[in-house]
């Protein structure tokens, strides 16, 4: 062994750990105080979520999808919507789409307000999480007046949303989010000009755009590298089409850059949430959908707290989907979260993790495969011939399937 491997040390993380609210496991190589290898372990949390999908109806799915995960449930389930929406040609009335828009905006700024609150005590300022909390309890009870859940708030159905939204509902949001409007540009100020908080969280998790293209991140990691792509501007769906987005980005391409991006967006929400609602059409809230969805598949995206968020559905025009396929957005950043953590310090470990925001009951695959005599890790190569080989056996040659 030679005196830089004696000088090295390698420090576990998890799966269980106090300073993680969900199981994964990190790897953390040093020499001294600095990261010169970080490996990621996920896994420990997948529940076959999408295979469950498929022995169900459509109707139980809705269901499901939404419980992917607790911070993004809506655009989980908006995604799901469009997607069964667009096999069967339903067209949901533009009421229902501005609904839509601004539950979407009350949950971005719900889970905004908890990153900040997480990120603030993981380097030790509390005083901003339990403000930032303070806040975003003041959202959750809109969404829970609203919807009957503080979290999985069950506003969509097929062809539209299961409640209106009356005047009162909407001056209540108006103003809660007027209120919070004042508090925002607080955290704003605090984050362009407290040198402290500047110095802690500048020069940590570099990401460049070259890198962030790289690894394909998404969200305020890939806004944070200077990289302008947002579902709702690039690809508008819904009433996005109707109301202006502006898109944020920042130059950063670190921790800082991820605050000030989150924070801006905060701003960004509370305009489109105000659009909305001046603007929203009278009408219906829903079309009817038939219970058995016409075959074809479709993929959709929308853009969720954390970034691009993606749905696949694969129906054979039964009242069940033949597959169902999510792409939630931390697993699309996971991918650089080594390189960020390469040359860091050992207190920036948590900072940068939870920089990405991550969720990782909505990210997690399962990658082992127990055969009986012995289980074996696959890569995603393997993961797929495997699969291959096992629909040949069951007689059906995917190679051979048209779409």
């Amino acid at each position: 062994m030679s005196n830089i491997d004696k000088n090295k040390v390698t420090i576990p993380i998890g799966p269980q750990h106090p300073s993680l609210d969900e199981p994964a496991a990190f790897s953390i190589t040093l020499e001294g105080e600095k990261v010169v290898n970080a490996v990621i372990g996920v896994g420990y949390n997948h529940r076959g979520l999408e295979k469950a999908c498929e022995s169900r109806t459509y109707i139980q799915d809705l269901y499901i999808v939404e419980r992917v995960c607790g911070i993004c449930s809506h655009a989980h389930s908006t995604a799901f919507c469009i997607s069964i929406e667009e096999l069967a040609g339903i067209k949901v009335p533009m009421r229902a789409e501005y609904i839509r828009v601004i539950v979407a905006e009350l949950e971005r700024l719900h889970s905004h307000l908890l990153w900040l609150g997480t990120a603030c005590h993981e380097i030790g300022y509390d005083t901003m999480f339990m403000y930032t909390w303070r806040d975003r309890e003041k959202i959750l009870d809109l969404l829970a007046s609203y919807g009957g859940n503080r979290i999985n708030y069950g506003v969509n159905k097929f062809g539209g949303v299961k409640r209106d939204f009356d005047e009162t509902t909407s001056s209540d949001v108006i103003k809660t989010i007027n209120k919070l409007d004042d508090n925002i540009k607080h955290y704003l100020e605090i984050a362009l000009t407290e040198t402290t908080l500047i110095s802690r969280l500048m020069g940590i998790g570099v990401l460049s755009r070259k890198d962030a293209l790289k690894f394909g991140a998404v969200g305020p990691v890939a806004k944070a590298a200077g990289i302008d792509y947002d579902i709702r501007v690039a690809e508008p769906y819904g009433a996005y089409k109707e109301i202006p987005v502006k898109l944020i980005t920042d130059n950063h391409a670190d921790v800082y850059g991820r605050t000030v991006v989150r924070i801006f967006e905060m701003q960004e929400s509370i305009k489109i949430i105000k659009y909305a609602i001046k603007n929203m059409p009278a009408g219906e809230i829903s079309a009817r959908v038939p219970r058995r969805i016409p075959a074809g598949e479709v993929l959709t995206r929308v853009e969720a707290p954390r970034g691009e968020n993606i749905h696949f559905v694969r129906s054979n025009g039964t009242d069940k989907p033949d597959r169902v396929r999510v792409k939630a957005p931390t697993e699309s950043n996971w991918h650089g979260v080594q390189h960020m953590l390469k040359g860091g310090k050992l207190a920036d470990v948590p900072i940068t993790i939870a920089a990405i925001d991550p969720c990782y009951s909505c990210t997690d695959r399962a990658i082992v495969v127990n055969t009986g005599n012995d289980t074996k890790i696959m890569d995603w190569k393997q993961l797929r011939q495997y699969s291959i080989d096992w629909y040949k056996k069951e007689g059906i040659d995917i190679a051979a399937l048209k779409l």
